[in-house]
C-alpha cells in the first residue's frame, strides 16, 4: 500500500495530539474530519476564514449530518484551529449542535430472563457476562477486559479499569436475590 504524502501542517496536527494524550482512534477520526473540512474548503484548512466555517457547518446541516457526527467535525476543527494554528479567534465561529436525549430502553424481568436463558454455551460463563453486563450497565469492553478479582460482592460492587477515556471506576452490582449464594459458591469474594 502506498504512503500517503502528509503535509506538514497535518504533521504538527498529529504531534499535538500525540502530546495532548488523544487515543489513537479520536486521533484518526479528527484528521478524517479535517480531511472532509480540506476537500470541502479545496485548499489548506490553515488558509481558512470565518465565512468558511459557517458555510462548512451550513453543508455539514444541509445533508443530514447527525448531530454526534457534526460534533465530532467540529471538535477536530477546533482542537485543529485551536493548538496546531494558534488561531484561536476562529474557535468563536464553530458552534456545537445539540442532540437530543432519548432513554435507554429498560428491559422486562421476563425479556431479561430469555436473553440470558439464549446465552450459549454450557456453563454460568456467557450468561453471567451479559447479566453483569446489562445489570451494571457496563460497555462490551469493559466487560470482556472484567476479571473475578473486580467483583466485590460483600460491597456490592464492579471495579472497572481503564473504561471508556482510559478512566477506572466502580459500578453498583445488580442486587438480584440470589446473586450473593452464587457469588460466593464460584469464588467471586475477591476484593
Amino acid at each position: 500500500m502506498a504512503q500517503e504524502k502528509m503535509s506538514p501542517m497535518r504533521a504538527r496536527m498529529i504531534e499535538d495530539m500525540r502530546i495532548r494524550g488523544l487515543a489513537e482512534t479520536t486521533q484518526k477520526a479528527r484528521i478524517r474530519a479535517l480531511k472532509q473540512f480540506t476537500a470541502f474548503l479545496g485548499r489548506s484548512p490553515d488558509t481558512a476564514t470565518p465565512d468558511n466555517l459557517r458555510a462548512y457547518q451550513l453543508h455539514m446541516t444541509d445533508t443530514e449530518v447527525t448531530p454526534s457526527v457534526y460534533n465530532a467535525r467540529v471538535a477536530a476543527l477546533r482542537f485543529f484551529f485551536g493548538m496546531t494554528c494558534d488561531r484561536e479567534d476562529m474557535k468563536k465561529y464553530i458552534q456545537f449542535r445539540t442532540e437530543t436525549r432519548k432513554l435507554p430502553i429498560v428491559l422486562s424481568f421476563e425479556e431479561v430472563s430469555a436473553v440470558l436463558a439464549s446465552a450459549p454455551g454450557p456453563g454460568l460463563k456467557y450468561r453471567a457476562a451479559i447479566g453483569i453486563g446489562y445489570g451494571a450497565g457496563l460497555r462490551a469492553s469493559e466487560v470482556t477486559n472484567l476479571k473475578v478479582r473486580d467483583i466485590d460482592s460483600d460491597r456490592m460492587l464492579i471495579h472497572v479499569e481503564r473504561g471508556k477515556g482510559g478512566k477506572d471506576r466502580d459500578v453498583m452490582l445488580g442486587q438480584h436475590r440470589g446473586f450473593r449464594a452464587q457469588a460466593s459458591q464460584s469464588g467471586l469474594r475477591a476484593r
